[in-house]
């Protein structure tokens, strides 16, 4: 499919690797690749796993591009922030099977997926904006808020509290862990599963159920734009 974003079908299960350097950094490039790669895996009906290397998911948005000016940064947050909306409505389920570490876009990409596993280690997972000095953007700030516990929200978005693997679970970044061995087989055991239930029905409760926050996201989107442009 692609050098950053490979494509697997078999028997029904479309298995996208994230592969962009040590920290599989997500650029204009990679979310090129996975919106291709989600387009391909709709036309084959495929349940979706979406992975990335041993050890990492990803640590977050290219910071060459996001430092590169102003106006590369924002572009790149609108793209990202599109393309996990996407992932919200996408009509058939995705899988994020996460081997190691999730930061910043990395774990709004756990927030986006229909079921989460991670993998037991030394791993952080979490939401560092404010760490690095970034105030959170609104889509991020709004899809936080719908995803994780009411406890962990506060921690995770103002605080940039980081998670180890089993914390994330109990935040709501992930719904399971698993030995690092046992991620892929658990995935697609879940897809198996997934691939029984009636697809209809799901994406049209998927987008009953998310209504409220595809809209919300959707004005949040927009406010971003407008603010950077203010």
């Amino acid at each position: 499919m692609s050098d950053l974003v490979s494509y697997e079908l078999d028997d029904g299960i479309a298995t996208l690797t994230i592969n962009n350097g040590k920290v599989n950094a997500l650029s204009p490039a990679v979310f090129e690749a996975l919106n291709a790669a989600l387009d391909r895996a709709e036309q084959d009906r495929a349940v979706v796993i979406i992975t990335g290397q041993p050890g990492i998911l990803s640590g977050g948005y290219d910071l060459k591009v996001m430092t590169s000016s102003a106006e590369a940064a924002i572009s790149l947050v609108a793209t990202g922030s599109t393309f996990t909306r996407r992932m919200l409505a996408h009509p058939f389920p995705i899988i994020l099977a996460c081997p190691g570490h999730a930061i910043a876009k990395g774990a709004f990409l756990l927030l986006s997926a229909d079921y989460r596993i991670g993998v037991e280690g030394a791993f952080h997972i979490g939401l560092n904006e404010v760490q690095i000095g970034m105030t959170m953007h609104h889509a991020g700030i709004e899809l936080a808020r719908d995803r994780l516990r009411k406890s962990a929200f506060h921690r995770s978005v103002i605080n940039g509290e980081i998670f180890d693997p089993q914390g994330a679970v109990d935040a709501g970044f992930l719904d399971r862990v698993v030995p690092v061995g046992e991620l892929m087989p658990v995935a697609r055991a879940t897809a198996e599963q997934l691939k029984k239930i009636n697809m209809t029905a799901h994406r049209n409760t998927k987008l009953k159920v998310r209504k409220a926050l595809l809209e919300t996201l959707d004005k949040a989107i927009e406010l971003d734009r407008q603010h950077a442009l203010s």
